[in-house]
């Protein structure tokens, strides 16, 4: 766990994945708006319509997804830190530039690392909530399952893009 992350299992999760993958790659299709709406959003249960990332601290996050035939629900934060190939934090709480957020959502702040493992990448996301009872709605919500579905399709886009000439 990084030393900068308060953590808490009452009201944070960490899932991680080993890519065999070099950070560089994994880093392309974390911050690229054309890789990151192929694996966002578990394919069984929507899909990314518009993604939109300045991947710079008070840059930009902005990921539109729907559900079915259903209207674009927006999904956006601010990224707060990124170190390219090594670390890259974003929260909801925030819009672009700072601003304090305003939305129906459960916020969270996401920690993501990346630290070489052999020959592949430890991809480690950390999503810290506020308090455990935002924490336990999430959980309750299928957040965790649906974080992993789509942790499962960035390796499986990863592996896509090493595999290609």
């Amino acid at each position: 766990m990084n030393q900068h992350i308060a953590f808490d299992p009452a009201r944070d999760v960490v899932i991680e994945r080993l890519i065999d993958a070099p950070a560089p790659l994994v880093w392309e299709a974390l911050t690229r708006p054309e890789h990151v709406a192929v694996w966002y959003m578990p394919q069984a249960w929507g899909r990314v319509v518009r993604a939109e990332l300045d991947v710079r601290p008070g840059g930009i996050f902005s990921i539109d997804i729907a559900v079915g035939d259903g209207q674009p629900f927006p999904n956006v934060g601010c990224f707060l830190e990124a170190v390219p190939t090594e670390r890259l934090v974003w929260t909801s709480m925030l819009f672009p530039g700072y601003r304090p957020a305003v939305f129906d959502d459960i916020p969270i702040t996401a920690v993501v690392t990346l630290d070489a493992e052999g020959a592949g990448t430890r991809y480690r996301f950390t999503a810290l909530h506020r308090s455990v009872a935002d924490f336990e709605q999430n959980m309750a919500s299928g957040w965790q399952q649906g974080t992993e579905i789509a942790m499962d399709q960035l390796v499986a886009h990863v592996m896509a893009m090493r595999a290609a000439p």
